[in-house]
């Protein structure tokens, strides 16, 4: 818990500034058309800070074309404004000195592009914006993932790659911190692929991938941070969207988002949901090695298999933002995901040489599981006397619940006795997130900043497991895989970052932040004939360390383009699921296995960057070099060294979650976006690395040297105004491991968007895995076991969606003008 007296000081922090007050004025401006001088209707607009373009404000016009800034603080700013089918206009050095109403000549848009051959130039999406320390990928409108969940979105990402089992990694490392608007989500529970898996993709509105943090940042994650945030409107009045989707293999969806704003609230919410099914199939060859080679009476088990999962998602996400003053705003927020899974894996096993198990089996495995995750968020934030001085503030509070049932029946070809497994499961966790953040700028490239973040999370795991007893026909409890698991988990963490532009070109910041660290965890065996004061093992780490960074950039060229030299020191941490001693036996012949006494990874970072744009095209190129110490991963043990869990049996794999080795890796990495016409662009991206790992003594392996490379290209053709085509392909090259390797794989989605209702609505029509190529496969060599396995966790599929934007300005506004009773019909092509 938190001492009362730490409450008050934060509480002091947070609503003290609220009483400091600053002088404001008025920008307004008129937007119309420039053929026809019409009044622009609905025309978006932001206030952005001149010195850093950081967001203040936004607005919609209104039936005249007006827009106004109220409440604006003395100061110098940009205003961009946005509207459909007309290109942006960019107004700079707009100056507010005083509290006369500043009011800008009016503003004309004109068409974006020009015919050619009946191919109208429009704007491409998905956009992306290049920055040295942060890339941001705006995914709100990827066509090749509507239907789809945030999981296959992020397939769509430059830099990313999801495995068969919806783990993601960054630049070839799946040890990657993954945040949903900023923070940790509990209602992920200890697994946030399975979240990410059961999130619809419309509810994403941007990615942002974080390589080389700074000290400001969380330090966990050994290549770096993605950020997935979602969709939150900003415009003013009454507005959103509602899609229906329809696909092969019965998946289904449908969702709306709804936003209202005026002067003073925001208020949004949206709720989705979806019918996923995902068939599979797997293929596993588990050859005995006499010798070191297979020989004649090698045992040898091939098993085949057919996966269906089924899940059932409610998500709902509502809040509202209080602009209390001009300078402080209070938001609420509220994250709710229900999910029922439906697993059934169907197995068929062929018997060589093995004795007592004939020559054939079948085995069947069905699990449910119920999960409620739920988050609430408070956040605040307060500009205080100096332009570019604020405080930030954040509690969260999430709580994730799964309940489920695992049973397993087996049957033998040659008349032995069937076997049969009921397992009961249930998982419990919540989350506590505090965090306080302070900026003080002294000059425009001049600033400290330092905070404060403590995340608790603790959680408890259960499993209760019988066995069918044949003599009897009664189910008995099997205590070697019955038992229970309490972890806290608790992280606190004190940053300071000092940054200033030493040169016109030639700017330094330096940060150090301080994480202490504690993983308590106790296993409950719950066998009774174990003596009482031998039933609980008690594991305790606590680590303190200091994590700094350097950042060194210099501008060269163009207003933008930078070359950066950076260092940081990281951490992966081990997850829940990584700790858990629960022994996972869905597969007979494949057996999985956490350890409690996990060590965090040790990450030292560097990485030189260099940034370029043009007009038409702009890149980034980065060359990163990592250190790690005490990597974490499942570790294949052979048979003969676990016969006490697996018995005699030659044809098992039994892995354990450990510190295996210290790693080298290199890379070097490229992404650029390029208008190739007016009406095409490509975003590509690929990563070429090597790594060397060198595993500890006493895995008795070799050191392994790796090099290897993946790519993916994105395009957008716009064939006419209404009539957009977008496709996505990806390859990953063969790489080797410390005890196999992983082969190469590729795949290609395609989708086809129609604008219809004069823009209103857009039908989608995308297939994703158009060959049916994405497969995930490896070998294993152990030193009496030589392993072919092959997986698919879902087929090519087929999506059919319609989505329908509606909206309206601000309704004070509406009523003025048109008495309200036209007003949602007003104005509805330039709402959302």
């Amino acid at each position: 818990m938190i001492p009362s007296k730490n409450f008050k000081l934060i509480f002091l922090i947070i609503f003290c500034p609220l009483f400091l007050f600053a002088q404001q004025g008025t920008i307004e401006v008129v937007v119309v058309d420039e053929e026809t001088s019409d009044p622009i209707i609905g025309a978006s607009a932001s206030l952005l800070q001149q010195s850093d373009q950081s967001y203040v404000n936004g607005a919609q016009s209104d039936l005249t074309g007006r827009l106004v800034f109220s409440d604006v603080d003395f100061g110098t700013y940009i205003i961009r404004i946005t509207y459909v089918g007309k290109e942006n206009v960019l107004i700079e050095n707009v100056r507010v000195a005083n509290a006369s109403p500043v009011r800008l000549t009016q503003v004309s848009m004109i068409d974006d592009g020009q015919l050619i051959e009946e191919v109208v130039v429009e704007g491409r999406t998905p956009e992306m914006r290049l920055g040295i320390d942060k890339k941001v990928f705006d995914v709100s409108q990827s066509l090749v993932s509507v239907g789809g969940s945030a999981s296959d979105l992020l397939e769509n990402v430059p830099t990313l790659s999801v495995d068969a089992d919806g783990n993601i990694s960054l630049r070839g490392s799946s040890s990657v911190k993954i945040l949903i608007d900023g923070r940790e989500s509990a209602m992920a529970g200890s697994d946030i692929g399975a979240l990410l898996q059961s999130l619809p993709a419309n509810s994403v509105d941007k990615v942002e991938i974080i390589t080389n943090p700074s000290a400001k940042y969380d330090a966990e994650g050994q290549s770096g941070i993605i950020n997935i945030v979602l969709k939150k409107n900003v415009r003013t009045g009454l507005n959103g969207s509602a899609t229906v989707s329809g696909g092969s293999y019965d998946n289904y969806s449908a969702g709306v988002d709804l936003n209202y704003r005026d002067r003073k609230f925001n208020f949004f919410g949206g709720y989705n949901y979806a019918n996923r099914v995902r068939p599979g199939d797997g293929y596993n060859d588990n050859t005995e090695l006499i010798d070191g080679v297979i020989q004649e009476n090698s045992a040898r088990t091939i098993s085949t298999s057919k996966n269906n999962r089924k899940g059932i998602n409610h998500t709902f996400r509502f809040g509202t933002d209080w602009y209390a003053t001009p300078k402080t705003t209070f938001s609420l927020g509220a994250n709710v995901s229900i999910r029922d899974n439906d697993r059934r894996s169907d197995i068929d096993y062929r018997y060589f040489n093995v004795p007592n198990l004939g020559t054939s089996a079948t085995r069947v495995s069905q699990q449910y599981e119920e999960d409620l995750g739920v988050d609430l968020t408070f956040d605040f934030k307060r500009d205080l006397q100096r332009e570019g001085e604020e405080i930030t503030a954040n509690v969260t509070y999430g709580s994730d619940t799964e309940d489920g049932t695992n049973d397993f029946y087996q049957s033998y070809a040659n008349g032995r006795a069937d076997f049969q497994r009921q397992n009961v499961t249930s998982e419990a966790g919540k989350n506590w997130n505090f965090q306080v953040d302070y900026v003080l700028p002294f000059a425009e490239d001049h600033k400290f900043e330092a905070g404060y973040r403590t995340t608790i999370r603790n959680s408890k795991d259960g499993q209760w497991s019988e066995v069918l007893d044949t003599l009897t026909n009664q189910f008995s409890p099997d205590y070697s895989v019955s038992n229970d698991f309490d972890l806290e988990n608790s992280v606190h963490a004190l940053y300071a970052n000092y940054q200033r532009k030493l040169t016109d070109k030639l700017g330094v910041q330096v940060g150090l932040r301080g994480e202490q660290t504690y993983l308590r965890s106790t296993y409950h065996n719950l066998d009774p004939d174990v003596p009482a004061n031998q039933r609980t093992d008690d594991g305790n780490q606590d680590f303190f360390r200091l994590y700094p960074s350097a950042f060194l950039s210099y501008e060269v060229g163009n207003e933008g383009d930078k070359v950066q030299l950076s260092y940081t020191r990281r951490v992966q941490r081990p997850r829940g699921w990584q700790v858990n001693p629960f022994i996972n036996i869905n597969d007979e012949i494949n057996y999985r296995q956490g350890n409690p006494n996990l060590l965090p990874e040790d990450i030292h970072s560097f990485e030189l960057s260099f940034a370029k744009f043009y007009d038409k095209w702009n890149f980034i190129s980065s060359a990163y070099y990592r250190r790690s110490s005490d990597m974490m991963s499942p570790f294949l043990r052979d048979p003969e060294e676990i016969a006490d869990i697996v018995g005699d049996r030659s044809n098992v794999t039994y892995s354990r979650w450990e510190n295996v080795s210290k790693q080298d890796a290199m890379g070097f990495e490229l992404i650029s976006k390029v208008n190739i016409l007016n009406w095409w662009d490509a975003t590509a991206n690929v990563n070429l690395f090597y790594d060397k790992t060198m595993p500890y003594a006493q895995f008795n392996t070799g050191d392994v040297e790796n090099f290897s490379w993946n790519g993916n290209i994105n395009t957008n053709v716009k064939f006419t105004k209404s009539t957009t085509l977008q496709a996505r392909g990806f390859y990953r090259a063969p790489r080797q491991w410390i005890q196999g390797r992983m082969k190469a794989m590729a795949g290609l989605d395609v989708a086809v968007r129609q604008d219809v209702l004069a823009g209103k609505g857009s039908v989608m029509f995308n297939v994703r895995d158009v060959f049916n190529s994405q497969r995930f496969r490896m070998e294993n060599n152990l030193r009496t076991q030589f392993i072919n396995m092959e997986n698919r966790w879902m087929r090519r599929m087929f999506t059919l969606s319609f989505t329908y934007r509606f909206g309206m300005q601000d309704l004070t506004k509406k009523r003025e003008t048109s008495g309200g009773e036209n007003g949602m019909d007003e104005g509805m092509e330039g709402g959302f």
